[in-house]
């Protein structure tokens, strides 16, 4: 693969999660310049440094009859009159899309700072209209229209066909939440910080852990979540002068190392087609998230999981992230189980997956994740992620999915090793 250069992450900002703004009566454009003002205060960067800025939303229209965000990221300061602005949708994977965006423009040398941000108000309507809201992620017209909650169920179907291939132990998939659960009561920000939910909880059956989509429940499920986060994008240029400034190494400021970007068929028929065949030819039963995963690792330069220190994925339903673990080559085809058994995804293990909480624990404002994600493994490759921190930590990963595995998308981040 070509080569590319350094785009570095200054930093940013995440929103509380556990806010619900529509309950304060406040609106999208109030969620986005909290953020902004945060990330602007937080990296002592002005505003009038920023050459672009591209936001990751969802659903806008939907949620709160508004369009146009990117243009209203202008409005947080007249220093941003006049600086270019996009929003960009790939359903969950929309922040990881802007910050693609973001860090294309950047290599390309038209700009040295741009600001992403992600952004979602989702509690502005009750679960059922949010349910088919978010089943437009979907091809709505074949898999979601007069379907109540359709992504548990598609997820649903993807628990099915490791049943089928492999077998699956819902037993794995109440550990994976979990572990998410816990992570997410040690995370401020996280929406459930303030929950109690065990392994025990999750392996409950009944009105208090409901069925939602075959093999999923309740406990399975990522939040619906209000919120937002923000992080600065920045040239060699840009950044050399940021750490003279800020009395910081360059080499100690994370940088994208690689980046893996790769679209499956939209319909999870064809997705559950490809995936029976990949099993006879010994391959991973989602193609596509395995090419962007694999994709990353090239333009990194890195071998695979054995160089990464911790991995912040896409976890909308346990199934999801059971299937990551193996996609990131963590274990063979189908045998997930065995680095869920053996402790190797949790904090202190041989690859913490979701420090944060991820979306079950930290939350999921769709638009948002992706730049929440990001903004998260640099907290821990700077050494500033609390009780969360993965000890040592140089080099992490992120995946960032939109639809049901449809838009995949992958980056590498990491600092310099050495003192």
């Amino acid at each position: 693969m070509a080569k590319h250069k350094r785009v570095y992450i200054l930093g940013g900002y995440q929103t509380d999660f556990a806010r619900n703004w529509s309950k304060e009566g406040k609106t999208i454009q109030a969620l986005m310049h909290e953020a902004m003002d945060g990330a602007f205060t937080d990296t002592q960067i002005d505003p009038g440094d920023v050459e672009s800025i591209h936001v990751g939303n969802f659903a806008g229209e939907l949620y709160t009859m508004q369009g146009h965000l990117g243009a209203m990221t202008v409005n947080y300061s007249e220093k941003l009159r006049g600086v270019p602005t996009s929003r960009h949708e790939a359903a969950c994977a929309s922040g990881a899309i802007s910050t693609l965006m973001a860090r294309t423009e950047i290599e390309a040398g038209h700009y040295d700072l741009s600001m992403v941000v992600g952004v979602e108000l989702m509690k502005s309507v009750d679960s059922k209209v949010g349910g088919d809201f978010l089943g437009t992620a979907a091809w709505y017209d074949k898999e979601a229209k007069g379907v109540q909650f359709p992504f548990p169920k598609l997820f649903g179907r993807l628990g099915t066909v490791y049943e089928e291939l492999y077998g699956l132990k819902y037993d794995h998939l109440a550990e994976i939440s979990a572990i998410n659960y816990e992570n997410g009561r040690r995370n401020p920000l996280a929406q459930t910080r303030d929950w109690y939910m065990n392994k025990q909880h999750a392996l409950t059956r009944g009105n208090y852990n409901m069925e939602v989509g075959g093999i999923i429940h309740i406990t399975d499920c990522s939040q619906v979540t209000d919120g937002a986060a923000v992080i600065f994008l920045a040239s060699e240029k840009y950044a050399k002068g940021y750490a003279k400034k800020h009395g910081l190494k360059l080499k100690n400021i994370p940088h994208i190392m690689g980046w893996g970007h790769a679209t499956a068929p939209m319909l999870f028929d064809v997705k559950t087609e490809e995936a029976y065949a990949a099993k006879k030819e010994g391959k991973y039963v989602l193609p596509h998230t395995r090419k962007a995963i694999v994709d990353a690792y090239k333009r990194a330069g890195i071998k695979g999981p054995k160089d990464l220190d911790l991995v912040e994925t896409h976890d909308c339903f346990t199934t999801s992230e059971y299937a990551a673990i193996e996609h990131f080559g963590i274990t063979a085809p189908g045998e997930a189980y065995k680095a869920i058994d053996s402790g190797d995804i949790r904090i202190g293990g041989k690859i913490p997956f979701n420090p944060s909480g991820g979306l079950i624990g930290a939350g999921h404002p769709v638009g948002a994740t992706g730049a929440r994600q990001l903004l998260d493994v640099c907290k821990q490759l700077t050494g500033v992620a609390g009780e969360n921190q993965v000890e040592n930590a140089k080099v992490a990963a992120t995946l960032n999915i939109g639809g049901s595995a449809t838009t995949n998308v992958v980056h590498i981040v990491g600092v310099e090793k050495g003192k």
